[in-house]
């Protein structure tokens, strides 16, 4: 209504009894009708109000506001006569007189006094009382054409609405009202009363935004309050990491370190050979892993833990990565220099072998809908192909390395690799903008979040440096603390809403930082080599996996969880069209 959105149409209302009116108004502190006009009234400050009395223990807490906030918390929660019990020893009102004449000329449909009354709470802002004058006579005028008081309704149209001159586009839609009322209201109906009544309460609503706190106390105040409290003591928890974790009232939240997952749960050695990159699925229930040993491993993971579903075999060279498709169906694995093939995760089937002549496939990624893939090739062009392997594109030029990751935003309008050995590209393939992340240091690998606002970048210097890639790329924060001097080092994102950093390093130990706060939180012992990649559950905070030089996979935990299953073993083997 007026200068405020209303789903609802002003529509069947009739006058409410006391007992309605005391309910729909939340309890306020209306204790009996006023009779007459108010034009008379002047506003005075609140009992107490002016009191510098404090309570509690900073001394910021004003006595007068924290009584008023409760009761009002009262009253909501329709502890009718607590409510009133509270204003009446304190000797604080919730409202001034004035402000409870003016809540009941609302409900009781006295709209010219309601106006009235307006100028007479403390408002000072002109554009304010207009904008409140505006809704009130708006209500007016549609109950008048409810009543179906045609020549009433287009008096109050003309004569009170029009001359506040604001929001003249919903003044041309009052007009039209006139010309066909079928517009402004429905069939009567038996529910005429409710209805009413719920429109008068919803505009006392919309009226409390405009007006001034001191004059009418939003609507749910003291749980706005205790509901920022409770969010700041979570956001300030470095280790806040649980959906399942009850925050009380009746103490400080603060999480331990027993909701980072640092407890090895499982020992996966599978694969013979040295294991170079894995990445959980969308949907958390699989986890796949590639190797040196020129195999890839699909694992299921369950409530019982992780264990080998399908052993994928074909590749010719080591495989460098995987990547699973939007719908966590099929799985690409790409071979060093090699060639990309795409496998049914359910059959171990390996579908399609993408290749281009005398050239290798360096990366891999899916478009978001599933339809193509993407494939970084090593004479530095990027192709994208559909599912059959016909090629639609290929972007060449400096757009990738031999060493690169490959990622593909969520809209699928972005490309992201490395193209430089300090530079990152973020190639719009729609609008054919390119736009890049400079590192003044050699780049080794990146990854990006889930919502694709952030993108974590290893470096030569043993950095992760985190950058907001949202319009201009800026450098948001840095973390320090990880070992790596030979080999390509992979990090992820993870942890509830992905609050936190894991990062593999070439010293045999996980770490783990807090996003926000850049704190080193873990370093987790176990593996006997280099960890080369990292990979949190999206589905699950509390589960990590790591890959290492010692070719084992590990699966980490909460260190309540006891149960561990040390050792896992191959229980199907697929093979890729023509191999062995």
């Amino acid at each position: 209504m007026g200068g405020v959105e209303d789903d609802e149409r002003a529509t069947k209302r009739t006058k409410l009894s006391s007992e309605e009116l005391r309910r729909l108004s939340n309890g306020s502190s209306i204790k009996e009708p006023v009779a007459g006009s108010s034009r008379d009234l002047m506003a005075r400050p609140l009992q107490s109000e002016g009191d510098e009395e404090v309570v509690g223990s900073k001394g910021v807490i004003k006595k007068v506001e924290f009584v008023r906030i409760i009761a009002k918390a009262l009253y909501s929660l329709g502890y009718i006569k607590s409510g009133a019990h509270l204003e009446e020893e304190s000797g604080i009102p919730l409202h001034s007189s004035v402000v409870n004449v003016f809540m009941r000329q609302i409900l009781e449909g006295n709209w010219d006094e309601g106006v009235a009354t307006l100028h007479n709470i403390g408002l000072t802002d002109e554009r304010t009382i207009k904008s409140a004058s505006f809704l009130i006579l708006e209500q007016k005028f549609f109950e008048l054409l409810d009543e179906e008081k045609v020549m009433d309704a287009l008096k109050t149209l003309r004569t009170e609405i029009a001359p506040l001159c604001i929001n003249n586009s919903r003044v041309r839609e009052l007009s039209s009202c006139i010309v066909s009322t079928s517009h402004c209201f429905s069939v009567w109906s038996v529910k005429q009363d409710t209805l009413r009544a719920r429109s008068r309460t919803k505009l006392l609503e919309e009226l409390q935004k405009l007006l001034s706190p001191t004059v009418m106390i939003p609507e749910k105040r003291l749980e706005h309050l205790v509901e920022q409290a409770l969010v700041l003591q979570r956001d300030a928890c470095v280790f806040h990491n649980s959906l399942d974790k009850e925050m009380s009232l009746y103490a400080d939240h603060q999480c331990g370190r027993d909701q980072i997952p640092s407890q090895e749960l499982q020992i996966l050695q599978a694969h013979t050979d040295e294991v170079w990159f894995l990445q959980f699925s969308h949907n958390g229930k699989y986890l796949a892993s590639s190797s040196n040993d020129q195999s890839a491993i699909i694992w299921e993971v369950d409530a019982n833990g992780v264990s080998l579903k399908r052993k994928l075999s074909g590749h010719q060279k080591p495989i460098s990565s995987v990547s699973w498709s939007p719908d966590d169906h099929e799985l690409l694995t790409c071979g060093v220099e090699e060639v990309v093939r795409r496998w049914d995760v359910s059959s171990g089937e390996c579908l399609h072998v993408y290749e281009k002549a005398g050239l290798g496939m360096v990366s891999c990624g899916w478009s978001p809908d599933g339809k193509w893939i993407f494939s970084g090739v090593n004479d530095k062009s990027i192709c994208m192909w559909e599912l059959d392997g016909k090629e639609l594109e290929c972007w060449k030029g400096q757009r990738t390395l031999k060493i690169s990751d490959l990622e593909i935003t969520s809209d699928g309008k972005q490309i992201i690799s490395i193209c430089r050995e300090t530079s990152i590209l973020l190639l719009d393939r729609e609008a054919k903008v390119e736009r890049f992340i400079e590192e003044d240091q050699k780049i080794i690998s990146f990854s990006s979040s889930r919502d694709n606002r952030f993108l974590l970048v290893n470096l030569l210097n043993q950095e992760i440096h985190l950058w907001n890639i949202e319009g201009d790329p800026k450098l948001v924060s840095k973390y320090r603390g990880h070992k790596r001097t030979r080999f390509i080092i992979r990090s992820c994102f993870g942890g509830l809403e992905q609050a936190f950093i894991a990062s593999g390093s070439e010293d045999s130990l996980v770490y783990i930082w807090h996003k926000g706060t850049g704190e080193l939180i873990g370093a987790l012992p176990g593996h006997s080599g280099a960890v080369n990649c990292v990979s949190w559950n999206p589905a699950n905070p509390h589960m990590l996996a790591s890959a290492s030089d010692d070719r084992t996979i590990r699966i980490w935990g909460l260190k309540n969880l006891s149960a561990k299953r040390k050792d896992t073993h191959i229980d199907g083997i697929g093979y890729c069209n023509g191999g062995t």
